[in-house]
C-alpha cells in the first residue's frame, strides 16, 4: 500500500461519525447494512450520513451496492487489512518497544 492511500484512509477514519459507521459495517460483515439502518443505529440524519459514507467510499474503505431501492454498504476488508499491514510494517518496525510483535 502506498503512503498516500494510507493517509487518505486514516484521514477518513479520523472523524467520529465515519469511524462509528465503519465499525458498524465491519461488525455487519460482508453482507453489510442498508444506509437507513446505519442512520438509525448512529442517530444520524440521512443526508449527513450520506456525506460520511461518500468520504469512506472515496478512501476505499467501504463499497456500496444497489439492492432494489436500497443502497447496501459493506466494509472493504481487503483495504482494511492492507491498512493494518501498512501500519504494522511502517510504524512498528522503527521501535521494537512498540510491542507490535514484529
Amino acid at each position: 500500500m502506498e503512503t498516500k492511500l494510507a493517509v487518505k484512509m486514516l484521514a477518513a477514519l479520523a472523524q467520529e461519525t465515519r469511524l462509528a459507521a465503519f465499525r458498524q459495517l465491519v461488525e455487519a460483515g460482508p453482507a453489510g447494512r442498508a444506509a437507513g439502518e446505519l442512520a438509525s443505529a448512529l442517530d444520524c440524519a440521512p443526508a449527513t450520513l450520506s456525506f460520511h459514507l461518500k468520504e469512506l467510499a472515496n478512501a476505499g474503505l467501504i463499497e456500496g451496492r444497489q439492492d432494489g431501492r436500497y443502497v447496501i454498504y459493506a466494509a472493504n476488508f481487503a483495504a482494511m487489512n492492507g491498512l493494518l499491514g501498512y501500519l504494522t510494517e511502517n510504524c512498528c518496525r522503527v521501535s521494537p518497544a512498540a510491542g507490535c510483535g514484529c
